[in-house]
């Protein structure tokens, strides 16, 4: 088990180790060896979440051609937050809808969150996007014209600690446009450069 220590200051790791210890002899003279390896779990987690957290949706870029771009907040709950910041998140055939002139995200799986209690959330629900309402009604014009729809492109945490999703207006690859892009990452790959 490897915890990376250079993210945080030395006095919050101090607090922190001194916690353990403290916890770790009281419990140890009651024989728990479980309450330690739950600590060490969630330290590691700690130290997983200041870390830069990425999930992409590399089956959109080959199935879509990207028009625009837009990143969004998601209203999201407390398990949830938490799980994406352990990288428990997944956006395979995730797309956005309009729904009463707001922007939902359908079939993101956020898994649950092992250490949560009876409030745990349904992982394949539909959640809210935040965006502009200047967005939002270029948005709903654009996915009336044919051919044309909203997909995700990647789910992050910002600098200030909030999960952001990249979409993107986005039209429908052909099957010629799909050939013709294994191309051009063949072609990348094997250039000598």
């Amino acid at each position: 088990m490897s915890i990376s220590v250079q993210l945080y200051s030395k006095k919050e790791l101090a607090a922190t180790f001194r916690s353990i210890r403290d916890d770790f002899e009281f419990y140890h003279r009651k024989n728990s060896k479980l309450f330690l390896n739950n600590y060490l779990l969630s330290l590691q987690f700690m130290a997983k979440a200041k870390s830069k957290i990425e999930i992409r949706n590399k089956k959109a870029s080959f199935e879509y051609e990207f028009l625009e771009n837009y990143t969004a907040g998601i209203v999201l709950t407390g398990t949830e937050i938490k799980s994406i910041r352990a990288g428990k998140a997944s956006l395979v055939d995730s797309y956005c809808y309009f729904s009463g002139g707001e922007l939902y995200v359908k079939n993101m799986h956020i898994a649950e969150y092992w250490w949560g209690t009876f409030n745990r959330h349904d992982p394949k629900r539909d959640r809210k996007l935040l965006l502009t309402r200047k967005e939002l009604r270029k948005l709903s014009r654009a996915v009336k014209e044919k051919g044309l729809t909203i997909v995700t492109r990647r789910l992050f945490i910002s600098e200030s600690g909030y999960a952001k999703l990249d979409i993107a207006l986005a039209r429908g690859k052909k099957e010629y446009d799909k050939r013709e892009s294994i191309k051009e990452k063949d072609l990348r790959r094997y250039s000598p450069e």
